[in-house]
């Protein structure tokens, strides 16, 4: 009956206005962040758990904050990974463990009867602070990450990305993929694993994000529970500084593909910018906005080029990427990049017109509520804002900061942002054959 009931609410949309979405916000004793939103209509409740715990602490074990949240719910406690996988889907709810490069997060959504949340919450508590990190998961997921990570060398785009990190990044922890590569992966040990959890998984780095249908005194008692076990521990010291390369580079890697795949771009934006929402809208007119973006005109529209050409910001702890992407035939590469790179020379020294920004902030502020518009998508959005230490009003003021930007300061923004001598481009493909004269 759970598992029909949270079926069928899956299918409906909890209608959350921002005007709803009051965040209140709290710490454990131990430390621990909580932000909880109140939403009423839908007997539900998404829970999540986050750790500065991502793939840029992996120092020089890359790979390993990746296999150590793989490993979480492999085994805990009592159970192992077909017992875990038993107790949620006997009471309806719906488990997932994530690592990105800041951060993991174990999300938990579940229905709010009072026997079949308290079974889903212990049993998310418990993989929580009772990972079994045995012999045999490790070997398993260890083995299931070197084949996924070769299986990539078959993939231009996979290497195109991986390449892009590194000149973006050097030797910064941003400078490597999640998943890590294949001589680090290789050398991770179950006591690598264990260390790394002990580090980072401590009640003073854990933010913890509740929005359902349950008060505010249970979700006190929700987050108290869910780190209790917890030691306290600290918060890990700050990244370094991202060095902003100065020159521009351009690297190409010789791959047997009938396209080449092109990335151009710099570390530029990062959550708690001042320029982000000047950043965030000239980039939805430049190539963000899909079919109507500045790039998709002048590549695909306007020339045949590429399928699709695209740019966006990404904003992490530390200036994350601007990428501008493409993928064009072989024989098309070098057009296809100089026509990239002059439409984004051309937006940077020039800016957007007004008739672009006046379609770009309708498209934006049109569709903003719908990104929030279910519990666990506004989940998503509180730990982000929890997560980052954002306002907590964002979600409030958004659409007030986007309304604000003008042609004047999007152009300053990218002026000072982007800087176009210092672009690294990558390309990946088959470099084409020169005619005969």
């Amino acid at each position: 009956m759970a598992i029909r009931l949270l079926g069928l609410l899956l299918f409906v949309f909890s209608s959350v206005t921002m005007a709803a979405a009051k965040i209140d916000h709290w710490q454990t004793p131990q430390g621990s962040r909580v932000y909880y939103v109140r939403t009423e209509g839908l007997p539900m409740v998404d829970i999540q758990v986050s750790f500065d715990a991502g793939a840029a602490r992996d120092g020089q074990q890359f790979g390993v904050a990746a296999l150590t949240a793989a490993l979480l719910d492999t085994g805990a406690g009592q159970w192992n990974a077909d017992a875990i996988a038993q107790r949620f889907e006997s009471v309806g709810a719906l488990f997932d463990v994530s690592a990105s490069t800041d951060m993991v997060t174990l999300s938990l959504r579940t229905l709010t009867d009072k026997a079949l949340f308290d079974k889903s919450l212990e049993t998310m508590q418990t993989i929580l602070t009772k990972p079994r990190f045995n012999a045999a998961d490790f070997k398993r997921e260890k083995n299931r990450t070197l084949a996924a990570l070769k299986q990539q060398e078959e993939s231009p785009a996979a290497v195109g990305g991986i390449a892009f990190s590194k000149v973006l990044y050097g030797s910064h922890p941003y400078g490597h993929q999640t998943a890590g590569d294949m001589k680090t992966v290789a050398a991770l040990k179950e006591a690598d694993l264990k260390r790394f959890y002990q580090n980072y998984y401590v009640a003073a780095n854990a933010i913890v994000v509740i929005v359902g249908d349950i008060p505010k005194e249970q979700a006190e008692q929700t987050a108290l529970l869910l780190v209790k076990d917890l030691p306290t521990g600290k918060k890990p010291d700050a990244l370094p500084d991202v060095v902003i390369p100065t020159q521009a580079t351009q690297q190409h890697i010789e791959f047997p593909s009938t396209q080449t795949h092109v990335l151009v771009g710099l570390p530029v934006t990062y959550r708690k910018d001042p320029d982000y929402y000047n950043l965030y809208v000239g980039n939805h007119i430049l190539g963000g906005s899909g079919l109507v973006s500045k790039l998709f005109d002048e590549v695909r529209e306007k020339r045949g080029l590429a399928y699709s050409a695209s740019s966006s910001m990404s904003p992490m702890l530390k200036p994350g990427p601007f990428t501008v992407g493409l993928q064009t035939r072989n024989d098309q590469t070098q057009q296809a990049l100089e026509v990239l790179n002059k439409t984004l020379s051309d937006f940077v020294t020039q800016g957007p017109t007004e008739a672009e920004l006046t379609a770009a902030k309708k498209n934006i502020i049109g569709g903003f509520a719908m990104r929030f518009d279910t519990n666990k998508k506004l989940a998503n959005y509180v730990g982000m804002i929890g997560f980052y230490e954002m306002p907590l009003d964002y979600l409030d003021t958004f659409q007030k900061k986007v309304e604000e930007t003008t042609v004047a300061t999007i152009s300053d923004a990218f002026k000072r942002r982007v800087n176009l001598n210092a672009l690294q481009t990558v390309t990946v493909g088959k470099t084409a054959e020169k005619s005969a004269k």
